[in-house]
């Protein structure tokens, strides 16, 4: 099995789409807690020009992984960005893929000024990258342990968390 020195992340290309949205299919389809969308998803957001970043892993020239960031809103506090959907070959998960994918995304949302970035994920995994989860935080007017944030810069996030309206189908 290849290492990640054989790994090599790129933004997303404009052919990429179909490929993005098979991958992200094959790596959702087997769990528990997917809805079937999230290949959809990526599409939606694109269409919508709402992918702020869109990046592929590819190995030897070939898609492995891709993760997206489109904006959110946080309370009413500006520059905040979503995490997901991230995506990586069955073949290729648990090679650390994904967190090179999520590593650089944060590195890139930071370093253009991004206040924070949200998700809705399992703790155990994202809390890796620094992601927790804080009471002051709603979705859909619920607190949900699964919503988590990585601040940035700027005040602690308080208030309703709202995704892109593609998250909503």
């Amino acid at each position: 099995m290849s290492g990640l020195a054989d790994v090599t992340l790129r933004p997303e290309r404009s052919d990429d789409a179909q490929t993005i949205r098979i991958l992200t299919e094959e790596a959702f389809r087997p769990k528990a807690f997917s809805d079937g969308t999230e290949g959809a998803l990526i599409d939606a957001l694109r269409t919508a020009s709402a992918l702020t970043l869109s990046t592929v892993a590819t190995e030897h020239g070939e898609i492995v992984g891709h993760v997206a960031f489109s904006p959110a809103a946080v309370g009413a506090l500006p520059g905040w960005f979503a995490l997901g959907p991230i995506a990586v070959r069955a073949d290729r998960q648990g090679h650390g893929i994904g967190s090179q994918l999520i590593q650089d995304g944060l590195a890139h949302l930071q370093r253009d000024g991004a206040q924070g970035c949200v998700l809705a994920g399992d703790p155990n995994y994202y809390s890796r990258f620094g992601f927790v989860n804080t009471p002051a935080l709603t979705y859909q007017g619920e607190q949900s342990r699964f919503i988590q944030v990585l601040r940035f810069a700027g005040p602690d996030p308080v208030g309703e968390v709202r995704f892109h309206p593609a998250f909503s189908g």
